[in-house]
């Protein structure tokens, strides 16, 4: 009699995954911000797009207000990583708000290009998702010159002045492969089309879907962790499935995983979106090892370094204090 070899249930986490230097920079505003001044601090949207973090913030003292209106005045608020148009930034001066902005730097990059092209009369094709505050905080730079191309299908909509003075700029958290497909489009009907300084897509986005496409390929099931408002932890499930994962669910934590996902699998690829905090993962590790995932091997593609100093404004009243 032959025993059978036992099967090897593995999981492949990715590295780099959870935290960009932006998200890290903005819930750190927050949370010193809340130290320095003491509750209530008011947040302006969510800082960073993740449940879990909103919620610890909040009952730390941090108020969450969907409009700058909703401040009372002369209070302290906090921008969100992604960004506010400069019409925002008149409202908070209006209400004598101590206004501390957040913006991540690589958001507040694309800002400036797009002030920088409209002050020489480009057409502006921006490449993101209609509805997302990055997106809007962006139009707002130049609404008379920015034209949204959400997605593939709306490329043959694009009308422009002359396409002879045509620019394009991205949403920092989209797809790499949907946007250079986009970009190609654009570029077949308008080949003069030129390209924005540097790469718009952060690098912390553009790392995340380096490394999922690793382990999607080794992986029958890819596990993301996120929040379903976070375009770039939903980037990532689409990422996954494009690259071999037979299936890939995006999570906000352990809790939403199904057991019936687990079965027939051996492998499974965990990672996470750029605002999620590294013990949302641990928590999905600590659930598959208790079906027998046990085997856990990191894979790193990108080592990552990025740092953001805190907000200027943060950092003066911090040194202060000192």
């Amino acid at each position: 009699m032959t025993s059978e070899t036992p099967t090897i249930r593995r999981v492949l986490v990715a590295k780099p995954r959870g935290y960009c230097a932006g998200v890290d920079r903005a819930v750190q505003a927050v949370e010193k911000a809340l130290e320095r001044y003491g509750a209530p601090i008011y947040v302006r949207k969510q800082i960073v797009h993740n449940t879990h973090v909103v919620r610890t913030l909040e009952q730390r003292g941090a108020i969450f207000v969907e409009e700058t209106e909703e401040v009372p005045e002369g209070a302290i608020v906090v921008f969100s990583a992604h960004g506010v148009s400069p019409a925002v930034h008149e409202e908070a001066a209006q209400r004598r708000l101590k206004t501390i902005d957040a913006t991540c730097p690589l958001v507040t990059k694309v800002h400036n290009e797009a002030r920088r092209f409209a002050s020489q009369d480009y057409d502006i094709l921006l490449i993101g998702h209609e509805g997302h505050e990055e997106v809007e905080g962006t139009a707002g730079e130049a609404p008379e010159h920015i034209q949204l191309v959400d997605g593939l299908d709306s490329v043959e909509t694009v009308k422009v002045r002359d396409p002879e003075r045509l620019v394009w700029l991205s949403q920092t958290t989209l797809s790499v492969d949907e946007t250079t497909e986009t970009v190609s489009r654009l570029k077949a009907r308008f080949p003069n089309l030129i390209d924005p300084p540097s790469d718009d897509i952060c690098y912390a986005t553009q790392n995340r879907q380096v490394a999922v496409k690793e382990i999607a390929a080794q992986a029958q099931l890819v596990i993301v962790v996120g929040s379903e408002n976070s375009s770039n932890s939903k980037r990532l499930v689409e990422v996954a499935l494009d690259h071999g994962a037979d299936a890939a669910h995006l999570v906000d934590d352990s809790s939403f995983i199904r057991d019936e996902w687990l079965d027939g699998v051996t492998t499974v690829g965990v990672t996470s979106g750029a605002s999620v905090p590294d013990e949302l993962v641990a928590g999905v590790l600590a659930r598959l090892a208790g079906h027998g995932f046990d085997h856990v091997e990191e894979v790193e593609s990108v080592e990552e370094s990025v740092r953001f100093a805190l907000p200027h404004e943060l950092r003066k009243d911090l040194r202060a204090t000192v």
